[in-house]
C-alpha cells in the first residue's frame, strides 16, 4: 500500500506561547526533523500542513501545503488538505497518514500497524492509542472520504476530529506507552525541557530526569 506522510503543523501553538512548535529545539535538533526522521522511511513521499510564509520550512525540502478552510479550522482542515494535495499530485498513494510535529518519538513501526489493523478489521480509518488514550490526529485516512471530509468541515463547521471520524468505521490501535509514550507531544515550553532528558536517555546519555508524562 502506497502511503503520503502528512506532517501537521498549521496550529496556532498558544500553549506554547505562539510560533511554530514544529521549529522549537530538543537535543540541537529541531522537532519537525526529528518527525521526518522517523516517519520519512515508513512513506512515499512526506508532504507538510501549515499556514503562513512556507519559506519558513524551505531548508527541509518538502511540500508546503496550507489549510484551504480559512482562519485556523484545526486538525481536520490540515488532513484535507493533505487529502487534496495526494489526489493531485500522488493519485498512485490511495491513503494518507498524518502524525503531529511536535511528537519527537514516533513509533518506527506506525505505519505498518495501522494498515495492518484496519486491513484486518475492515475499518475506513486508523487511529493511534496509547496508555488508553486515543490520538485522533495520529491516523490513516483514505483519499476517497475527501469529499466526506470537506463537507463536514466546510459547511457542517465540525471542527473535532473525533466527531468526524465516529461517522465511519474506526481501528484504535494501542502502542506501549513505556519506557516513552511514543506519542508524548510537546505542547507547552516546560514539556520541551521533559523531551530533551527523554531524547537523552533514549540516546544511552543517562535516565530521564522526570517520569514520561501520558500526551494529551
Amino acid at each position: 500500500m502506497k502511503i503520503v506522510g502528512l506532517l501537521l503543523a498549521g496550529g496556532q501553538s498558544r500553549r506554547m506561547g505562539g510560533g511554530d512548535k514544529a521549529l522549537r529545539v530538543i537535543g540541537g535538533v529541531p522537532l519537525l526533523d526529528r518527525v521526518i526522521e522517523r516517519m520519512r522511511p515508513q512513506v512515499e513521499t512526506l508532504v507538510l500542513n501549515a499556514n503562513g510564509d512556507p519559506a519558513r520550512f524551505a531548508s527541509f525540502g518538502l511540500p508546503v501545503v496550507p489549510d484551504s478552510v480559512p482562519d485556523y479550522a484545526g486538525p481536520l482542515a490540515g488532513v484535507l488538505a493533505g487529502l487534496d494535495w495526494t489526489a493531485e499530485h500522488r493519485p498512485d498513494c490511495a491513503h494518507v497518514v498524518s502524525v503531529a510535529t511536535d511528537a519527537p518519538f514516533l513509533p518506527r513501526d506506525l505505519v505498518s500497524r495501522l494498515v495492518r489493523s484496519m486491513q484486518k478489521s475492515g475499518a475506513d480509518l486508523a487511529c493511534a492509542a496509547s496508555g488508553g488514550q486515543p490520538h485522533p490526529v495520529i491516523g490513516l485516512w483514505p483519499v476517497r472520504l475527501r469529499a466526506d471530509l470537506r463537507h463536514a468541515v466546510v459547511v457542517e463547521t465540525v471542527r473535532k476530529v473525533d466527531v468526524w471520524t465516529a461517522r465511519h468505521r474506526l481501528a484504535t490501535v494501542p502502542f506501549p506507552s513505556e519506557p516513552i509514550d511514543p506519542f508524548f507531544n510537546a505542547n507547552r515550553p516546560e514539556d520541551l525541557t521533559t523531551a530533551a532528558a527523554l531524547v537523552a536517555a533514549e540516546s544511552g546519555g543517562g535516565p530521564a530526569s522526570e517520569t514520561p508524562p501520558q500526551s494529551g
